[in-house]
């Protein structure tokens, strides 16, 4: 999954607008207008893995070419999943013995499954047990111990790396969950 597959489907589970959208990007520090949100909730070429019956590749090129699509960075997803917490929960105050931490943590990594969980789960204040149960309800079972593992800080001992397959199914299972 890249990075538009990811907002697309997020924009999907979630139920958002474009204004939302627009508004989560500024919360977390990005400027884009509405046009530039619907570019970037275009899929990409690279993520057509299966063609629909009777259509052929160069149509699909066709299509691609009539809307151009902006590429979304790492930054830039981490940016909107960050806006995403303070639209939902509102903006934390820092503490003044708190050193201030950096806004994007992992611009160089290309997996963003692990924060996409993380986040998420702040964002629309999920226990364990809930993630547990939205993946559940997608027939992927995960124990306690691996969801842990999954939402370990990087280079800990336990963390293991969140595959497509967990992230794939977590926001398919958000989505019936708010959708029905």
């Amino acid at each position: 999954m890249d990075n538009n597959d990811i907002l697309i489907r997020l924009r999907y589970a979630l139920d958002l607008r474009d204004t939302e959208m627009v508004k989560i990007f500024k919360l977390g520090g990005i400027e884009l207008t509405e046009e530039e949100v619907r570019k970037t909730l275009i899929k990409s070429k690279d993520t057509y893995r299966y063609y629909n019956v009777g259509e052929e590749p160069d149509e699909i090129d066709q299509i691609e070419g009539k809307e151009e699509n902006i590429k979304c960075k790492n930054s830039t997803l981490e940016s909107f999943l960050n806006g995403f917490i303070i639209f939902k929960r509102g903006k934390q105050d820092a503490k003044p013995e708190q050193p201030e931490r950096p806004v994007l943590k992992n611009n160089e990594n290309p997996n963003l499954n692990n924060i996409l969980l993380k986040k998420l789960k702040i964002a629309l204040s999920l226990t364990s047990d809930d993630i547990i149960d939205i993946l559940r309800e997608t027939g992927v079972i995960v124990t306690k111990g691996e969801l842990s593992a999954l939402l370990r800080k990087e280079g800990h001992k336990n963390y293991k790396e969140c595959g497509d397959k967990y992230a794939r199914n977590f926001l398919k299972g958000l989505a019936k969950k708010n959708r029905g």
